[in-house]
């Protein structure tokens, strides 16, 4: 499914191990920030930053834990989450919806063949807002949906008061969203896929899931440089 880019991975040349004194031991130290594909394993955690980002705010959670697992099983690559040091702090969910708008059906479905990636949710832990962390990991979500050869564009509906936000990460506007959960109305909203990713090799960038690659990992860069929000 993934095209081919690149040549070779880069390999860094072994470096001597350094001389330590045996009175000292290297503490061993989980990485500083890694962003990656979520898992079933990451359920829990999902679930636990949604509830408090949405339950306070709507009533609503966009999924609830048994659908958080649903998705992560079916298409764990349209999914990422950002970590720092082994805690979870940021992610987004999404599947494959194959109609030229959102109907209910896009709430539980995943449809392999489609070439719209419907975003399910965006959240960040409520310790790491107001960091430009929403933004940045949207943006390097898009980045990697490039990479995907039969994607075309990701749709989202969302509450009105976060549509500027969309609107800076360069999505439109496509109207008011057939879907209401209880009073609530949304707008939905889409943003055009095509063109390649800006990759490069970096330590600390992202790595593809092994299913999609064919045949080496690919790699994006972890900065924007833009203007940062949050949601």
């Amino acid at each position: 499914m993934m095209s081919v880019v690149g040549a070779q991975p880069f390999i860094k040349p072994m470096q001597p191990t350094p001389s330590v004194s045996p009175g000292i031991q290297r503490r061993h130290t989980l990485p500083a920030s890694e962003v990656r594909p979520l898992n079933t394993q990451d359920a829990i955690s999902v679930f636990e930053i949604e509830r408090e980002a949405f339950i306070s705010v709507s009533g609503e959670c966009p999924l609830h834990l048994d659908e958080v697992r649903h998705f992560l099983t079916l298409c764990p690559e349209l999914s990422m989450g950002w970590i720092e040091e082994g805690r979870l702090v940021a992610f987004i969910i999404g599947s494959l919806w194959d109609q030229d708008r959102l109907t209910a059906d896009a709430l539980t479905l995943h449809k392999p063949r489609g070439s719209t990636v419907h975003i399910h949710i965006l959240a960040v832990h409520r310790t790491f807002r107001q960091q430009g962390k929403g933004n940045i990991l949207l943006w390097r979500y898009l980045q990697y949906l490039r990479c995907l050869p039969n994607v075309r564009r990701a749709v989202l509906m969302c509450e009105e008061v976060l549509i500027p936000f969309y609107l800076k990460s360069g999505f439109k506007v496509l109207g008011r969203c057939a879907i209401t959960v209880a009073d609530m109305t949304f707008t939905e909203m889409w943003y055009p896929i095509s063109g390649h990713a800006y990759m490069r090799r970096n330590s600390e960038a992202i790595r593809f899931p092994q299913q999609l690659l064919t045949p080496h990992p690919l790699t994006l860069p972890l900065e924007k440089t833009d203007e940062q929000t949050d949601v």
